[in-house]
């Protein structure tokens, strides 16, 4: 394996136009981000998404209906709980890069121990290599020494926090982040989706975006074969890396188009809501009460009153209300009742 910078130079015809085209995606969705008047209303939707693509790719497969009963009341499905997982972990390692304005491989197996709970911390046990799934052919063996696996990490936080280790574009970086972790393999399990939460971090971090909202794991499970094929051959030779750059930076473009158009989307619904609610339950709309209802994908009476600091009487009222005009599907979960955004739930399902 190599560390970190590669002796590669980068100043290709195909990757300089790629990465000029991804950059001005990036910005307009980063522009479109700001322009909402709170972003976090979208936040979560995004990064659920995010976390259930992510998730698939390791053949951890769920429905949105699993996620939202996960999420409410049910706490009985494991595919759910681990793309939930993977949900918080994203959710943490934001905090951590603001509060510290940096991403640190302590921070990396922070994350990781979110996403991955019972797969331990850094690999000790030599023996572990990357098979072709079908044939068993071997891959690429990874650093099986702890020693050294420590030693490329250590290589890995210092490109990604010290800008004078090399001047590159933020998006070819996050690329070649992406390659050097997954290269490195540090975890008995869950290194994929731990890298690919570093992936939307480190725009972050660079300030590509303002917060980590980009469907960047939809690309890859999209294009999940060519993105194995690319990163194998890469791990074997190393000259072919420019391949598999270009693949991630026509991921950041492609993504950057899809999670705008879906970001239009949900303001659209947003408002064909508002004016229902005004339709239908005149005095019961409020800016705050549909922002509540978009943060997430599902309330009920006391979060209604905590949110809109009203009796329990009159969110009761609000929610009964809502559900007969249909913006609202009531579940009822024992003696709890629950109330789900019909109109939220309905746009991520088609996404």
């Amino acid at each position: 394996m190599n560390s970190l910078p590669y002796s590669i130079d980068f100043d290709d015809v195909k990757i300089l136009k790629a990465l000029n085209k991804a950059n001005h995606k990036l910005g307009q969705l980063n522009g479109a981000i700001n322009l909402l008047p709170n972003p976090y209303v979208i936040f979560n939707a995004i990064t659920l998404g995010e976390a259930k693509e992510s998730s698939e790719i390791e053949n951890i497969v769920t429905t949105f209906d699993e996620l939202f009963k996960e999420m409410s009341y049910s706490k009985t499905n494991p595919a759910s709980k681990e793309v939930l997982n993977y949900r918080r972990a994203m959710l943490h390692g934001f905090e951590l890069i603001k509060k510290n304005g940096f991403l640190s491989a302590n921070h990396i197996i922070e994350i990781h121990r979110i996403v991955e709970p019972g797969a331990g911390d850094i690999r000790r046990l030599p023996g572990t290599v990357i098979k072709n799934t079908k044939t068993g052919e071997v891959m690429h063996t990874p650093p099986q020494d702890y020693d050294e696996i420590i030693r490329y990490l250590s290589n890995l936080e210092q490109y990604i926090n010290a800008d004078d280790l090399e001047d590159t574009d933020a998006i070819l970086k996050m690329a070649a982040i992406h390659f050097q972790f997954e290269s490195i393999h540090p975890f008995y399990d869950g290194n994929g989706r731990t890298g690919r939460i570093i992936n939307i971090l480190y725009l972050t971090l660079s300030k590509k975006l303002d917060i980590p909202i980009l469907y960047l794991s939809k690309y890859i499970n999209r294009n999940r074969t060519k993105y194995y094929q690319l990163l194998n051959e890469t791990q074997q030779d190393l000259s072919k890396i420019k391949n598999f750059l270009l693949f991630m930076i026509e991921g950041v473009s492609e993504m950057s188009d899809f999670t705008l158009n879906f970001i239009n989307s949900f303001v659209d619904t947003m408002h064909t809501a508002a004016e229902v609610i005004k339709e239908r339950c005149g005095k019961t709309y409020s800016p705050t009460l549909l922002e509540h209802l978009f943060y997430d994908f599902y309330t009920k009476n006391e979060y209604l009153c905590h949110k809109m600091d009203i009796s329990r009487n009159t969110a009761g009222k609000y929610l009964r209300d809502l559900a007969q005009a249909g913006i609202l599907i009531e579940e009822k979960i024992g003696k709890t009742k629950l109330y789900k955004n019909a109109f939220l739930y309905n746009l991520i399902k088609t996404w």
